[in-house]
This record gives C-alpha cells, structure tokens and sequence, in this order.
C-alpha cells in the first residue's frame, strides 16, 4: 500500500545546521564549507542512488558552489539557508518510475518559488523496511537567477520563507497554508505517477480522521529512527 509522507523543515544556523553539510550528506558526496572551512566528507555513505540539481533556467551548476552560495548569502546568525522536503516515494512504482517522480516534484517547486532544487533519492535500509524508498529535496531560501556573465545568483527570498505579516502584504496566506498547499501538490504528482504506471494505489494528504478512517496513522522512519526501533 502506497504511504503517504511529505514534511518539511528548515536548515537554519540558529539549530548550528548548514545548507553545505547538509547536502554533502544526503547527496553522498565531499563538499567544503568555504565559510567555516570545515570539509563535510560523505562519500563512504550508502544508500544514495541518484542525485540531481534542476534550477530554474535549466542550466547546470556545481553542488559545492550552489550551497556555499546559499551560505554566503544569508547574514544572520539565526538564518535559514535551505528547506529540506522529505517524501516517501511509493515502493510500487520501478526505480526509474520513483526517479521521474522525485524529479516532477523537485520541479514543481522550482516553478513554484524560483530556487534551485538539489534532491537525493535513498534507498531502504538494509535491515529496515524493504518499502522505505525516499528522496530528500533541499531548495535554496532565496530565487536563483544568473548574472549576465553567467554568475550564479541567489536574490529574494522565495515566499514560503516570508513571514505572516509580509505574506499578508503580499495577498497570501500564511506559511502554514503554504505548506499544506505543498503536501497537497505532492499527493497530486505522486498519484499521477501511480495512475500514469497502472497502479490502482493512491496517497492522500489529508489525515486518517479526515478521511474516515479509524486506525493510527503509520510513521516514515529514517534511518535513525528505524535503528532505534530494531534494537527496541
């Protein structure tokens, strides 16, 4: 049975997170933090079984120099320097399946606020559950754009960074709402996905009690959280 599962969160300095160790671990690779100096080294990681960066003009760039852009961006001490989407990709679909659809949705978000989407498909723990396909979506806080040499550009914040108040101001609703609007995109475009390879399963956004269903909802565990639960 497909699951549904799509959170958010941010990468903020104020919880001592960066936007560059964050990608070096989920994309699996070696990145350095040209504002901290620190080397985030990730390549014996496992699990890790595509990575891809889409921007919004389509063109290319480097996954070091896109977060150390993200990082250099951001002057506060308590900035955000990315959002990490976290998705459950439906263990019925192929892997190549799973792959279009983590791409679909990693562009509905670039159309959406205009940053760079850099996302990393994981495969299940070896000794968890087999079902446990996911993808990782880090996005930049701010629009990406290129300068007219080419440069990269990381401009205004996207509007799901706004607070409230400047949200208002701008005729939208709350962050909050926002994010409800995203979950609700990423049951559309994985049951699209679903439907376009003749799976009969469907996911659904909203909770058990609103759809009339008298169970306790099922929890995506991490690899973490899955560790924890193996040892009891």
């Amino acid at each position: 049975m497909a699951i549904y599962h799509a959170n958010t969160k941010p990468i903020a300095r104020r919880a001592g997170r960066s936007a560059v160790a964050a990608a070096a671990y989920r994309s699996g690779t070696e990145l350095v933090d040209a504002r901290t100096g620190l080397i985030h080294d990730y390549t014996r990681k496992g699990g890790v079984v595509w990575t891809e960066i889409l921007t919004p003009d389509g063109s290319a760039v480097e996954r070091n120099q896109l977060w150390n852009a993200a990082e250099l961006a951001e002057k506060r001490k308590d900035a955000r320097t990315a959002r990490e989407w976290i998705v459950a990709l439906p263990s019925e679909l192929s892997a190549e399946q799973r792959t279009a659809l983590a791409r679909d949705f990693a562009q509905a978000l670039v159309v959406r606020y205009g940053v760079a989407v850099d996302f990393a498909i994981h495969a299940p723990d070896r000794e968890g559950d087999h079902r446990n396909h996911h993808a990782h979506l880090l996005t930049t806080t701010r629009q990406f754009s290129r300068a007219p040499a080419g440069g990269l550009m990381l401009g205004a914040k996207a509007h799901i960074e706004l607070s409230d108040k400047a949200r208002r101001e701008r005729g939208l609703e709350g962050a909050a709402e926002e994010v409800k609007a995203v979950r609700v995109l990423w049951e559309r475009t994985a049951n699209a996905a679903l439907e376009a390879a003749g799976v009969d399963a469907r996911i659904d956004a909203r909770s058990l009690q609103a759809q009339g269903i008298d169970r306790e909802a099922t929890q995506h565990l991490g690899p973490a959280a899955s560790e924890m639960e193996r040892r009891g």
